[in-house]
């Protein structure tokens, strides 16, 4: 029985957002002032975000099946997918690896790559426990829990965490962080293609040239199928890999603040910058590769 829908992200036209506006209004939605967006709203327990960029529209809350099937589908886009994903995006039930990262837009902590292989059975039984992309999920406790029920698939897994101290040898090395990035994930998908070597194809984000990947890849590896495209995450396998990379991330962090006996926070924020400030101050200049990604503009913002 597939879990409920708890957040729900579509894609719409401009027009299509407009005449949502309406609808809403005309069902007597509260609107509310959300920053990025071109409104929100919420009735009952189910709140309702248009934003800016795409439009996009966000579905949390409770009753979002109900919404889309008897309202969003039918009245908005014309065009049932809900339920429908095995026919509309038949490619998600194939046979893959899906590879994602945690991590790279972080000052503290590693970088963290995990790989996970799906096939039919393993994407439904993903799709049916609400594996979803982590970046959608605020909670490091329900990270966890779905990191769990990841493993308890018997999918097949491979991570690699990419401390500090080695990531900032890794960019000396390759100048560059898609180099870096195409290193780490062609490693996973080697280690992948030990535990299923008749794999065909392998998708991941884009975020470079696909032949900075490809040309990263070794002898087992260069026989896959790879496919990279944006917005990959919505893919149950890359999806589940993202979850699998996010715990990883998140128990360095938890580990390393319990040695250091402090909070390290996520992000690049201000309290980001205060904590490396405040690390520096109690261990010295050479505490800062070891828990930070030195060739971030950071570095040269606490240490001036």
């Amino acid at each position: 029985m597939p879990s409920p829908l708890h957040s729900h992200t579509i894609s719409l036209t401009t027009a299509q957002a407009e005449k949502l506006r309406g609808l809403l209004k005309n069902r007597n939605f509260v609107f509310e002032s959300k920053p990025y967006t071109l409104f929100a709203g919420h009735l009952d327990r189910l709140s309702i975000a248009v934003y800016e960029k795409g439009p996009k529209l966000l579905l949390q809350g409770r009753g979002i099946e109900d919404f889309i099937t008897f309202t969003l589908e039918p009245e908005i886009t014309g065009i049932a997918l809900l339920g429908y994903d095995d026919v509309h995006s038949p490619e998600q039930f194939s046979p893959h690896f899906g590879i994602d990262e945690s991590g790279k837009g972080d000052f503290l902590g590693p970088l963290v790559i995990a790989g996970v292989y799906v096939n039919e059975e393993l994407a439904k039984h993903f799709r049916d426990s609400g594996i979803r992309d982590s970046k959608g999920i605020g909670s490091d406790k329900k990270i966890r829990e779905l990191a769990t029920l990841i493993r308890s698939s018997q999918a097949p897994i491979e991570r690699i965490v990419i401390s500090p101290l080695k990531y900032n040898e890794l960019y000396k090395n390759f100048k560059n962080l898609n180099s870096l990035l195409a290193w780490g994930h062609a490693r996973v998908l080697e280690n992948l293609c030990e535990r299923v070597p008749n794999c065909p194809r392998a998708l991941s984000d884009k975020f470079a040239n696909e032949r900075v990947l490809q040309n990263a890849l070794q002898e087992k590896g260069k026989k896959l199928q790879l496919d990279q495209r944006t917005k990959a995450e919505s893919d149950y396998a890359v999806a589940a890999a993202s979850i699998i990379a996010r715990e990883g991330f998140i128990d360095w962090l938890e580990k390393e603040g319990n040695r250091l006996q402090i909070l390290l926070p996520k992000g690049v924020s201000a309290k980001v910058k205060q904590t490396a400030s405040t690390l520096l101050k109690q261990h010295g200049p050479l505490i800062l590769p070891q828990i930070a990604k030195m060739h971030f503009k950071t570095t040269s913002e606490i240490t001036s």
